[in-house]
């Protein structure tokens, strides 16, 4: 009961954004759908106007524990409810092909955000989440890293609009792009899967792709190559996890209070065992249980964990201050479009040494 009085208004708060940016995202303005952009990036935007409009409101008593509630639990909700959308064996038996491409990929996104960083001499924490979102998956890699490495609200908008950015670039050009170079159909499913960030961009460029392409079966094949990268955040989340406890303790400033039993990303076990619970359905004997949570529970998980996503955003935003992440914005969007850049440049050259560029679904 105490909980729901601290809390419920700066999250009713945030439901109420949220579901304003998922409705928009089922408009168009023109031939532009408003889904390439989706609700997360419209929940953050929204929330910074708010806070800029109205600079005492995230601040306010009965407001400010709801809002940091849904920024950092809500968000970890989200990762662990992204599971559920995760069949394990179809990613194994699909997305097996492309493995060396995303591999590839996301190595060459961090060690050039790495280089950039140090270039630019950028914060860490910044460089850090656009490295993954750029590599990974997005608003989904952010939300996950960004309470393992200790980032605060300001990072995670700055990053989430750089990667915003790039998405809508991606799903605008990458269609017409990959046709022009002469792309096969399953090279351009690879090549959406591995080089776009987001899912909602993916699918955009995809569903792109097979108009021009005249070919159906490349979304569904770019959204499971999206999907295997997806998983690259255990491993990723983990490997900080550790790294940030050795650099604390080597320090030695924090190492008394400091553990990683502390900042061990537990939700990310979480987010496995989801994966591990539908990977297990899709095995089942055929029954009314296995059909229903096939297709509709895991079509829900998929809707809220986006939604959850939206919800953390709109808080995130409201903690942000727009005016700030304007003046700071140059070096990160450099960044951004550097692994952008590179991703698309390596995602290409693999296909090529692997013989899948001209191949067609």
């Amino acid at each position: 009961m105490n909980f729901l009085k601290q809390n419920v208004l700066g999250i009713l708060f945030c439901i109420v954004i949220a579901a304003v940016s998922t409705v928009l995202t089922n408009f168009s303005i023109g031939n532009f759908s408003l889904e390439i952009i989706g609700a997360p990036v419209f929940s953050i935007l929204f929330g910074m106007l708010f806070t800029l409009i109205f600079p005492k409101l995230a601040v306010a008593e009965n407001m400010k524990s709801g809002i940091k509630f849904t920024s950092k639990k809500i968000l970890q909700w989200a990762v662990i409810i992204l599971g559920f959308s995760l069949n394990l064996g179809t990613i194994a038996k699909v997305g097996g092909q492309s493995l060396p491409v995303i591999i590839s990929t996301i190595s060459a996104s961090l060690i050039v955000a790495f280089l950039m960083m140090k270039l630019l001499k950028m914060n860490s924490k910044v460089s850090c989440l656009i490295g993954v979102g750029s590599s990974i998956c997005g608003g989904s890699a952010i939300a996950a890293t960004a309470p393992v490495i200790g980032a605060d609200d300001e990072e995670v908008a700055q990053s989430i609009s750089v990667i915003f950015l790039f998405n809508v670039l991606a799903a605008l050009i990458f269609p017409y792009f990959g046709r022009a170079i002469g792309l096969g159909s399953e090279g351009f499913a690879i090549f959406a899967g591995t080089a776009v960030n987001d899912t909602s961009s993916v699918t955009a460029a995809a569903s792109t792709a097979e108009n021009l392409y005249g070919v159906e079966g490349i979304l569904a094949s770019a959204v499971t190559v999206k999907l295997t990268r997806t998983l690259a955040i255990i491993p990723i989340t983990l490997i900080l996890a550790l790294y940030r406890t050795k650099k604390a303790k080597k320090e030695g400033t924090e190492a008394g209070s400091f553990s990683i039993k502390k900042i061990f990303p537990w939700f990310i076990l979480y987010f496995i065992g989801a994966s591990i619970i539908t990977t297990i359905a899709g095995i089942l004997p055929e029954s009314k249980f296995q059909i229903f949570y096939n297709t509709n529970f895991v079509k829900a998980m998929k809707w809220l964990a986006k939604f959850f996503i939206a919800m953390a955003m709109s808080a995130i935003g409201l903690n942000t201050n727009i005016v700030t992440l304007i003046k700071k914005g140059g070096k990160p969007i450099l960044m951004g479009f550097c692994c952008w850049a590179v991703i698309t440049a390596v995602s290409i050259g693999m296909q090529l040494l692997t013989g899948i560029f001209f191949t067609s679904l």
